[in-house]
């Protein structure tokens, strides 16, 4: 009996992209007058959640470390 194997690969445009291409749309048929930096936001806001995360993080291993002698 031949095993069924499931390959289930992500493909597609996924919340963020569609919520950038719907604030991209009215931005477009000036529907709204955001600014380009929250038109873009869910390209780059996860990124830069990750990235203030990592730095919470150092400064935080920091302060810990500084402390013990």
């Amino acid at each position: 009996m031949a095993q069924n194997e499931s390959n289930s690969k992500s493909e597609g445009i996924g919340l963020l992209g569609l919520v950038f291409i719907v604030f991209l749309v009215l931005k477009l048929t000036s529907v709204i007058t955001w600014s380009w930096w929250w038109i873009t936001a869910p390209l780059w806001g996860p990124i830069a959640l990750v990235a203030a995360g990592f730095i919470l993080f150092v400064i935080y291993q920091f302060i810990k470390h500084s402390g013990q002698k």
